[in-house]
């Protein structure tokens, strides 16, 4: 099963005109007036064998949709009228092959911004070198369903680029208009999908339009800088409209927190009570001063590493900050001396009937207290002072419920609660939209669409939520607003759209627990539900009380607030620092009992660094992108080496830094905030009509056209010799930058050569690099000597003679070899181009394989190690017609089909096959009694973040050490990393057996 293709982070390519169908009826729906389709932009010309729509009809409608997930739950509510597919997300793209007259690759912008589309036909493998159903297999199954279908709905997610993805299927396969319909539902419930069949219509040009001019944006961005950067920096960069300002934020903060001067400050604290109130508590002169623990240091720079789940956990220690209803980006007090509230400073919490008031003024102005000396010289004047209250102050506040999510403020509170990146909460949201399976209900979508800037929320979920406030034996009447809380949404939010928001409120966190809802799913569940019952009941009412005290030449200050009635607080308690506490009772003129006063030193701190939470506000804010692409933004500018996450933090990367000066000198518009913003407008103009697609995109293009040919002269190569010569060939040594790591590193200017000197200098402390190494071990194909080589599996050996002698060795932890890939004198029977390589798998069966990938041939052999020829099983396969042959895995014989890896069909061998191919059957492979190995039975203590289940050790195919995975596998496939706690279990085991 192929998993969804990603959606494009905002980048796809020109303005179609999409063919329009009239609104059927939502059952049976009889053929309606046949109107004129529109122009389509030019695209490549249709498979041969596109589907005919002249013959008989079946007794069904079509509906696809974008993922198996969503058809499985759509398919309970439409009955056996209908059929579901699903078209894994994209079906077409634009080609990345430049043709003769293209400036950028898949456009022709001269002759009016044409687009030239292709289809993935699946020849390419994917990243772990396996075939995968390509859309074009996809397109196929689609077409020829829709061929026999009454009537097709197209049910792609909806929102812009769905409905650019809905027009694709409909252009590529020709659809007619009188028999395809665009259907659109926010959530996948009985009624909202039926309504959507009942008010089906045609696709919408405009917003398809406004979708493909952002591709096309982003290519004509995307391409050009990136193999500009290809050029004059390294090699597999990339920049773009959005992910190179995303990068220039988080450089410029570098750059502030590099440049900051830390400052000593310190703070005069009074521990005061009220006259004649006993308060336990004994002055220690040696412990009023508070020294800090230590002064803040230099960041120091931070490696690039792979990104991972571990590195946006953030540091326990620091506190948590809701970047959604702060203005800072991190912890208070960036840049300056922190607020008294928020900065205790390491003084002890006063015990009852006490509180602090701190120094406001001196001599009626704000104190400037930058050394010690200072500090002592104020506190020696409070020396017996009475300490006065001067003014007592309370004000009544509201604290009103945010709104319902919409996909950045899910991304900011996900990340601040739980400290889930953004990634992982849209993984997780895309699920609890798609269904999941649950106990007693089968497949259920559990939330709404989650790729959304609007607020809204429909009047029937509206009366749901006021029912269930009102009711609930919790909450009542109380929490009940006299109208519906009502919420404005961003200027940019697609018509429509509701905010994030659970299908049924009735279903509670406890109820989907109860249903088998756990491990993410339910604690982001829990968090959406909340949020949305929250903002439907009444303001939270705050008292707050602030005491102003004189004492001599000062006045301090003392401030707390009581909660008085919880109000939404109920629902979703706020996040990070919480309200002061109550202040004991006192009036103006009260003489105040001094019971301590504390000297406390700072240092002013640099801004902080950005988190994922603070990114997506901070990007939001100016306008930055679109919400839905903000978690492949954040995941490419990692990949690509920019910026590296620790603890939760981003940390610009050398190479980062030396990119984004480069693109702010050359291409100032492309990385201004201001101006990406109002492009950003204009963009999404379009689908109102304000703007022109080709008027914006030509417009664009004219400026940056010419500033890209003067770059691409006048930007200089970031390479530099210097000045040593490698210790190898003699050659210089040259200073270069690399994606891979993030920085730099020196290396030998021979590396193009013929042979290539592969040399790289060892950084400080680091030892030199092993390269590859002749070994004494001979070939035993053609007796050459064999190359010692070390990869990310561990040493491995390749002929001295390669490519043209294949041979290869694999060497485990023990250091014996094993030949894994050897050369046989057989053709391929089915290229007939390439020699067969004997081959031999990790449970020691041996093969035979064509080397060449593309054809992907594999079959049996004998004890000598020649082809065997795959018997007659006289069975076809009922998918694509070729013969099915006997293979054997370890589990046994089963059915494979022949035309592998084109066609994946595989089926058991029941009793009624096993006798009927009886004569034939392979001997069944003797069953060896495995070695249990003691490591596996250690207890894990962890839980599954999928599913809640418990985890279990699971030894690593890829060499030694061992996982995380989930006891529910294959049903969950959730996995986890072992702790040092639990490794030291683990030696410990391993020791064990080893010595027994």
């Amino acid at each position: 099963m192929p998993t969804p293709r990603k959606k494009s982070a905002g980048d796809q390519s020109a303005a179609p005109e999409p063919a329009a169908a009239k609104k059927p009826a939502p059952k049976k729906p009889a053929a309606p007036k046949k109107t004129k389709a529109a122009k389509a932009p030019a695209a490549e010309a249709p498979a041969a064998d596109a589907p005919v729509y002249d013959g008989p009809r079946g007794n069904y409608d079509l509906v696809v949709v974008e993922s198996p997930a969503k058809a499985k739950t759509i398919n309970k509510y439409l009955g056996p009228n209908f059929r579901v597919l699903a078209s894994y997300g994209h079906v077409r793209d634009l080609d990345t092959h430049k043709k003769k007259g293209e400036a950028v690759a898949g456009i022709d912008i001269t002759n009016g911004w044409k687009l030239r589309y292709t289809v993935d036909d699946g020849s390419d493998e994917d990243s772990r070198g396996r075939k995968r159903r390509s859309p074009k297999d996809i397109l196929a199954e689609i077409g020829r369903e829709a061929a026999r279908a009454n009537h097709v709905y197209l049910a792609s997610d909806p929102d812009r680029e769905g409905e650019s993805i809905a027009w694709h299927i409909a252009d590529e396969l020709k659809l007619p208009t009188d028999r395809t319909s665009r259907i659109r539902f926010n959530e996948i419930t009985k009624t909202a999908v039926q309504a959507a069949l009942a008010a089906a219509g045609p696709i919408n040009a405009e917003r398809v339009a406004a979708q493909e001019a952002r591709r096309a944006m982003d290519r004509v961005v995307g391409f050009p800088l990136s193999n500009l950067l290809g050029k004059k920096v390294a090699n597999r960069l990339s920049a773009g409209r959005v992910q190179s300002v995303a990068v220039k934020l988080i450089v410029d903060r570098e750059r502030e927190i590099e440049a900051f001067k830390t400052e000593e400050y310190w703070k005069i604290t009074a521990l005061l009570a009220a006259a004649g109130v006993p308060v336990p508590w004994t002055a220690d002169p040696a412990k009023s001063k508070i020294l800090a623990k230590k002064k803040a240091e230099p960041a120091k720079p931070v490696a690039w590493h792979k990104p991972s789940e571990e590195d946006t956990v953030g540091d326990p220690d620091e506190p948590a900050v809701d970047t959604e209803t702060s203005d800072a980006p991190g912890e208070p007090g960036e840049g300056g001396p922190a607020s008294g509230a928020s900065d205790k400073g390491g003084i002890p919490t006063p015990p009852p009937g006490s509180f602090l008031a701190e120094l406001a003024k001196w001599d009626n102005a704000e104190p400037k207290l930058t050394n010690e000396t200072q500090a002592d010289a104020v506190v020696a004047a409070l020396a017996g002072v009475p300490f006065v209250v001067s003014k007592v102050e309370q004000k009544d506040r509201q604290d009103r419920p945010l709104p319902p999510f919409t996909t950045s403020t899910l991304q900011q509170q996900a990340n601040s609660r739980m400290k889930f990146s953004a990634s992982r909460t849209m993984q997780t949201a895309q699920k609890l939209y798609e269904g999941i399976e649950l106990t007693g209900m089968g497949q259920t979508a559990l939330i709404t669409y989650m790729r959304t800037d609007s607020t809204r929320v429909s009047n029937d979920a509206l009366a749901a939520v006021r029912t269930y406030i009102q009711t609930d034996n919790r909450l009542g009447p109380a929490y009940l607003p006299a109208a519906a809380n009502v919420y404005a949404s961003n200027k940019s939010a697609q018509e429509g759209h509701e905010a994030i928001r659970p299908t049924d409120v009735t279903m509670t966190p406890q109820r989907a627990q109860a249903a088998g809802l756990g491990g993410d799913q339910l604690r982001l569940y829990e968090l959406i539900w909340r949020r949305f019952v929250a903002s439907q009941c009444v303001p939270a009412r705050l008292k707050v009380t602030t005491y102003e005290i004189t004492a001599g030449r000062g006045l301090f200050r003392a401030s707390g607030r009581v909660v008085e009635f919880d109000g939404h607080r109920r629902v979703l308690p706020p996040v990070g620092k919480q309200e002061d506490a109550e202040l004991p009772l006192v009036k103006e003129r009260d003489v105040l009992n001094r019971l301590d006063l504390f000297e406390s030193q700072h240092f002013t701190q640099p801004p902080p660094r950005y988190n994922e939470g603070s990114l997506v506000k901070t990007l939001e804010k100016e306008g930055i992108g679109r919400p839905s692409t903000y978690a492949s933004i954040i995941s490419t500018i990692q990949k690509r080496g920019y910026v590296t996450q620790d603890r939760g933090r981003f940390f610009a990367t050398e190479i980062g830094k030396v990119v984004t000066d480069l693109l702010v000198k050359h291409f100032p518009n492309i990385m201004d905030l201001k101006f990406t913003s109002q492009f950003e407008d204009e963009l999404d103009e379009i689908e109102t009509g304000k703007f022109k697609y080709k008027q914006v995109l030509d417009e664009f293009w004219g400026s940056f056209s010419e500033t890209l040919k003067k770059a691409d002269t006048e930007m200089p190569v970031q390479r530099e010799l210097t000045g040593e010569n490698c210790p190898k060939c003699g050659k210089p040594l040259q200073k270069r930058y690399s994606a891979t790591t993030g920085g730099f590193f020196v290396g030998c200017t021979g590396y193009g050569d013929d042979p290539p000197c592969k040399y790289i200098q060892p950084r400080p402390g680091e030892a030199e690099r092993e390269g590859p190494t002749v070994t004494d071990i001979p070939c035993p194909a053609c007796g050459k000597f064999m190359v010692r080589k070390t990869g990310r599996f561990g040493v491995f050996y390749t002929c001295e003679g390669a490519p043209e002698c294949p041979t290869t060795m694999n060497e485990n932890a023990e250091g014996k070899r094993t030949v894994t890939a050897l050369p046989t004198p057989h053709k391929c029977p089915k290229c007939e181009k390439h020699n067969l390589l004997l081959k031999e798998s990790k449970a020691g069966k041996k093969y035979v394989g064509c080397p060449d990938s593309k054809c992907g041939y594999m079959g049996d052999v004998d004890a000598e190690g020649n082809p065997v020829k795959p018997a007659d099983t006289g069975i076809a396969c009922e998918k694509c017609g070729k013969p099915m042959v006997i293979k054997v895995a370890w589990r046994g014989p089963f059915l494979s089909c022949s035309g592998y890896p084109k066609c994946r069909n595989a089926k058991s061998i029941n009793a009624e096959l096993k006798e009927k191919l009886k004569d034939i059957m392979p001997p069944t492979p003797e069953r060896t009694e495995k070695k249990k190995d003691p490591v596996l039975a250690i207890e894990t203590g962890e839980t599954c973040p999928e599913c809640g289940a418990p985890m279990k050790l699971m030894k690593s195919r890829f060499g030694p050490g061992y996982y995380l995975g989930c006891s529910k596998y294959p049903k969950c496939k959730g996995k986890g990393k072992v702790s040092p706690e639990l490794q030291a279990k683990i030696d410990a085991a391993t020791a064990a057996a080893a010595a027994s």
